[in-house]
């Protein structure tokens, strides 16, 4: 008995359209799957971009202002009770910062920078409170001016300025070209009172040390907060103010080893 062609077509449609249904159906979930995974990718590029200045920004700022040492704290609604008047460094500007400790301690800091880089000099005034410290300012100032900590110190002389005689010294062995900035700490007990600093404006020696007498000379109180003792010494200073010409000669205290030409003796400073 011959079997029906039309009975054989159909049964050969009924094997065949399951497995091309399935077919279809794979083909579809992978698409649907792809449009998931590139809509994935999409959403992490747009995500990624957006957060990309700020990142930058706070990479930009902890590389150039130094972390906080324990115990102070950035007091961000404190006004600034300092500052450097008649400020003449081209492409750089003045920014203040003010830290507070627990135990009453203050310290203004104010900056000068070009945007998105380390300071090119920096004054801090720290007005001690009750708070104890191991650290001497010395080597506070050292690890500001050479975070990476392998640089030794040297004298490198006294100057002359509207608070007094003033000791520098310089970095060598660091990452920085040796003598490159100048570091100062010009301790006033009478007001409990310590400027600390440097600078890396000049070319030579002699002009860094003329660069750091005339911002010192150009350091002016804003705000005393009330504390007589500290109006008194900047009252006083005000009276031996030179100008900057004036700050660029030696120390009269200076002696033939810390003169304010280059000194014949040198020696580290030591920082325990």
């Amino acid at each position: 008995m011959r079997s029906n062609p039309a009975l054989r077509a159909a049964a050969s449609r009924s094997r065949i359209d399951p497995a091309l249904a399935g077919f279809a159906a794979e083909c579809r979930d992978t698409i649907l799957r792809m449009l998931a995974y590139v809509g994935a990718l999409a959403l992490i590029g747009i995500v990624v971009f957006y957060a990309a200045n700020p990142l930058t920004d706070a990479a930009i700022t902890a590389a150039t202002i130094a972390p906080t040492a324990p115990g102070w704290s950035v007091a961000d609604r404190s006004s600034p009770a300092f500052a450097v008047s008649q400020l003449d460094w081209p492409g750089k500007s003045e920014t203040h910062e003010v830290l507070r400790h627990p135990d009453g301690g203050r310290k203004d800091i104010v900056r000068i920078a070009a945007p998105g880089e380390p300071a090119a000099a920096e004054i801090e005034i720290y007005r001690a409170g009750g708070e104890t410290t191991r650290t001497t300012a010395e080597a506070e100032l050292v690890a500001r001016m050479d975070p990476g900590g392998t640089a030794a110190v040297e004298t490198a002389g006294v100057i002359d300025s509207k608070f007094g005689p003033v000791p520098l010294f310089s970095l060598t062995g660091g990452d920085a070209p040796a003598g490159a900035c100048l570091g100062f700490v010009k301790p006033i007990a009478a007001a409990k009172l310590r400027i600390s600093g440097f600078s890396c404006r000049g070319d030579t020696r002699p002009e860094r040390r003329a660069a750091i007498a005339c911002m010192l000379d150009r350091l002016v109180l804003l705000s005393a907060g009330g504390d007589a003792a500290i109006a008194d010494v900047f009252a006083r200073a005000e009276l031996r103010r030179g100008g900057c010409d004036r700050a660029a000669r030696p120390s009269v205290a200076a002696d033939w080893i810390s003169s304010a030409n280059d000194p014949a003796l040198r020696g580290r400073l030591s920082l325990n």
